[in-house]
């Protein structure tokens, strides 16, 4: 089984590389989709949130995710915090995941991580695939698609690896500032040249 980290920064395409992947079979393990269980009403996640930020990050029994926002992306010593919180439970379940996926006969696995860089876990991976784009693509993403301030689009940018450092983990980097279908293009040209039973 190839076990593929797909990573990029916000705004940057990923999500298209993702769902392309899936199209041409790979098995898509979304690890935000698993952040959002190992933070959701009644997890341990939650409660080890609650316990570290307090009444400003839980709103009736579940994540408030504006208020956490607010006071992560401006405090990289509160985001490693809640990184250290969140990371092994996702991590947990990718695990299970993957083996799910081998018992399944599944013979790609792509792991959608949007900050595989910031968790240090590239050495999981067969391969790892970095989608880069320019900053200012990435804000004006963010600003008309998305609906956040140019502030606000620069500091969750900011928050993150740059795609230089993404780069330097990365066996092969995809571009990110055309098209959906100029993407999607580059991600069929990888798998025919890596996947062993891609036509």
């Amino acid at each position: 089984m190839l076990r593929i980290g797909l990573t990029g920064g916000i705004a940057a395409g990923k999500s298209t590389a993702s769902a392309r992947f899936a199209e041409l079979g790979a098995v898509v393990v979304d690890h935000d989709h698993l952040a959002r269980r190992a933070v959701a009403p009644g997890s341990a996640g939650l409660v080890e949130i609650a316990r570290a930020f307090g009444d400003r990050a839980v709103r009736e029994g579940a994540l408030d995710r504006a208020a956490l926002a607010a006071i992560v992306f401006s405090d990289p010593v509160a985001r490693a915090q809640l990184d250290a919180i969140v990371h092994p439970y996702v991590f947990a379940m990718a695990r299970a995941a993957d083996k799910a996926a081998r018992a399944d006969g599944a013979s790609v696995v792509v792991h959608d991580i949007p900050l595989l860089v910031e968790a240090a876990s590239d050495h999981d991976y067969d391969l790892v695939v970095a989608i880069a784009a320019d900053e200012s693509t990435r804000q004006n993403r963010l600003v008309t698609s998305r609906g956040m301030s140019l502030a606000d689009a620069r500091a969750r940018i900011a928050s993150q690896a740059s795609d230089g450092e993404r780069a330097a983990l990365a066996d092969a980097v995809l571009d990110g500032n055309g098209s959906a279908d100029e993407l999607r293009a580059q991600v069929d040209e990888f798998w025919n040249l890596t996947v062993p039973s891609a036509p």
